[in-house]
């Protein structure tokens, strides 16, 4: 059957990709990161991204904020931090002799978790709340948010001391989990000239940068992505790459000895989306083998828990999953 042909990319996808490249022309050195960004962004999910210090995992998210019609707002996670901090409080107006819901931070719609794993239960509790019903409780009362609600958390794999490891529940949020690295040559010296230039531009202040897509435009666009056609064999592809994570004696006891635990049935839901996501991006109304594995390690890699053999003899989640794309055959 021949593969029907890509249609011309409309207004919508235009101007994602006109914010991909903005975004490329600030951050520098971090292509993969934007991509999945924009793809969190389309398949209404929320991104954990984990790298050393420095890597402009903030600035990336704040960069993209300032492309969209949306506020934003960065937390410090630390170990001191009470849920009160995300969620707002209850404050007491003397003047009217009666109490007043203060909103807290994650009644923005972009929220940036910054070293989310140094903060303790009970405010990752009320974070997975926001996350997975897109409300807040507070006493007796519930509060929902924003119809556009992204939570971008970072972690830094260099330093554990007062850590706490994210529950698997809240792990399972989290639409992918990105791994990035330092850049390489060539990108580190543009990132030296990129640095200058904004300093000059310091010195001399121009007006902010306006809104490329509205909250509308973000909301058009999920439809689209939910419009973009899936073969009903791809699908039976993603869900069998799934369920061999599960079911791992299947395709041989190295891969049964690794995997402990597999994906949820929220993974299998998060790579539908991320693989049409994946597609609308590339301008293509239909998805290829292809967009289901490129994004099929950041869809997995944190649901996939390994077992205590695998961890013994250093193999990575990565690693797994390579072998699980390996073993199950293309349709």
């Amino acid at each position: 059957m021949d593969m029907p042909q890509a249609l011309p990319t409309p207004r919508l996808q235009q101007a994602f990709l006109d914010v991909r490249d903005e975004l490329r022309r600030s951050v520098i050195g971090q292509p993969h990161l934007i991509d999945c960004l924009l793809v969190a962004l389309l398949a209404d999910g929320h991104l954990l991204v984990e790298g050393a210090p420095g890597l402009a995992k903030t600035t990336v998210v704040k960069a993209l904020a300032a492309y969209i019609e949306a506020d934003f707002h960065r937390v410090q996670f630390t170990p001191d931090l009470l849920p009160a901090d995300l969620t707002g409080t209850d404050v007491f107006r003397p003047q009217a002799g009666s109490f007043e819901f203060e909103r807290g931070p994650l009644f923005h719609n972009i929220v940036l978790a910054d070293e989310i794993n140094r903060a303790p239960a009970k405010v990752q509790s009320a974070l997975l709340e926001a996350m997975a019903e897109r409300q807040i409780t507070v006493g007796r009362s519930t509060w929902r948010l924003p119809e556009l609600f992204m939570v971008m958390a970072t972690q830094n794999p260099i330093e554990q001391e007062g850590t706490f490891a994210l529950p698997e529940a809240q792990l399972d949020r989290f639409v992918m989990h990105v791994t990035i690295g330092y850049p390489d040559a060539e990108a580190e010296l543009a990132i030296l000239a990129l640095a200058r230039e904004q300093a000059r531009r310091s010195l001399h202040p121009v007006s902010p940068v306006r809104p490329v897509l509205t909250q509308a435009d973000v909301f058009d666009a999920r439809d689209a992505v939910l419009a973009v056609h899936m073969a009903p064999a791809l699908e039976e592809y993603l869900a069998q790459l799934v369920l061999a994570t599960r079911h791992a004696e299947a395709y041989g006891a190295e891969l049964k000895r690794w995997i402990a635990w597999g994906a949820s049935p929220r993974g299998t839901i998060a790579l539908d989306r991320c693989a049409r996501a994946h597609a609308w991006l590339a301008g293509r109304d239909y998805v290829l083998p292809e967009d289901i594995h490129a994004i099929a390690h950041e869809v997995l890699r944190h649901r996939v828990l390994l077992s205590y053999e695998a961890e013994a003899e250093g193999v990575r989640s990565d690693q797994v999953i390579r072998r699980v794309l390996d073993l199950v055959p293309l349709p």
